[in-house]
């Protein structure tokens, strides 16, 4: 065994552009973004370099921003969200290499439920994605979208018919 030592790096809070009244709850890993007004962070979250957040959005505790993702404004990113930039276009992962990573666009009033994940995709406004689901091509019509990969499920206009749940 070797007395070779890793490169240790710390996390923290690097080159953010902050609004006003934004709320980011450490230990996080922000670095090269923009923050817009009134926006909450919270713990155990990572974003990158060229990620814009728009006024008014919560991304909850560990999730992960990466590189060239926009979200618009009024938006709730749930627990555990990963966000991902490179479709693998060669077989393997891009290394760095920018000229290989695509943008997502999350638009306004989006809602993505805890575990999902978001390729680098455009998503319209008024859009809800359903906890743990995939989303792997745009959505350009506005509705409830759920599984893996994501399928629209219906409207927002429709009224669920959950049953409701008897009080014990």
């Amino acid at each position: 065994m070797s007395n070779r030592s890793p490169t240790m790096r710390e996390i923290g809070i690097i080159d953010v552009e902050f609004g006003r009244n934004v709320t980011v709850i450490k230990p996080v890993n922000l670095y090269g973004c923009k923050l817009a007004d009134d926006c909450f962070i919270g713990p155990f979250v990572e974003i990158q370099r060229d990620v814009v957040i728009g006024p008014r959005t919560r991304v909850q505790s560990h999730c992960f921003l990466c590189e060239l993702v926009t979200i618009v404004e009024d938006c709730f990113i749930g627990h555990g969200v990963m966000f991902i930039n490179d479709w693998f276009e060669t077989g393997r992962p891009a290394f760095g290499r920018r000229e290989e990573w695509h943008l997502t666009r999350i638009g306004n009033r989006v809602s993505i439920g805890s575990n999902a994940t978001i390729l680098p995709v455009s998503i319209c406004d008024d859009v809800a994605i359903g906890a743990g689901s995939v989303v792997t091509r745009d959505i350009t019509r506005s509705g409830i979208y759920l599984g893996s990969p994501a399928r629209f499920i219906r409207p927002f206009d429709r009224p669920t018919t959950r049953p409701k749940s008897k009080a014990r």
